[in-house]
């Protein structure tokens, strides 16, 4: 049980996929400009995570060890078809969502985060109720790290940021802090 913590911890705020390896970057950047957006994006990557890693657990025990040429392409037909479904069900459910959400939510299947998330997985030789674990830290840091900079852009636009600054290049400034920030906690557990 202790494993399965550390792996989430780890996942979640050590190795976080966009402050530690800059995965996902896209929809970190381009969604970020409203809390309540982020937040229902970062449910939506968690979920295609989740579905990725019982897929990837699945593929690695029964498909890859026979054909480990299909790693990839099995990987990517996996991604894309769950956020195929999870494109149909928002679109069917949550119209403003959909809307909201524009161009990044079918950009989630290129989100490298997920990709690697299977990568990872199969590289760790996760079980699969590692990799569960593994996914839902994972898509839990996504979450955190695009709500945290959803949550400052608000803040800024209250803000008297000079105009040499302001946009892309504070977005950046943001970013580079966060990430520094999420260091810390490698020295934090690393003392445990």
């Amino acid at each position: 049980m202790q494993d399965m913590l550390w792996i989430f911890i780890s996942a979640m705020l050590i190795n976080n996929f966009v402050l530690s390896y800059f995965l996902g970057l896209c929809p970190f950047f381009g969604v970020s400009n409203r809390l309540s957006t982020s937040l229902r994006l970062g449910v939506a990557v968690t979920l295609v995570m989740i579905v990725t890693s019982i897929c990837a657990s699945l593929l690695n025990t029964f498909v890859l060890p026979y054909a480990p040429y299909l790693q990839l392409i099995s990987f990517i037909i996996v991604i894309a078809s769950t956020v195929q479904f999870a494109e149909m069900i928002i679109k069917r459910f949550s119209p403003a969502l959909f809307r909201a959400l524009g161009i990044f939510l079918p950009l989630i299947t290129t989100n490298c985060a997920i990709l690697g998330l299977a990568l990872f997985q199969t590289n760790r030789d996760y079980g699969f109720l590692q990799g569960l674990t593994f996914a839902v830290g994972a898509g839990a840091g996504f979450t955190l790290a695009i709500v945290l900079m959803a949550s400052l852009r608000q803040e800024m636009r209250l803000s008297n940021i000079p105009s040499i600054v302001q946009g892309t290049a504070i977005s950046m400034i943001l970013a580079g802090l966060l990430s520094l920030a999420f260091m810390g906690f490698a020295g934090m557990f690393s003392a445990l």
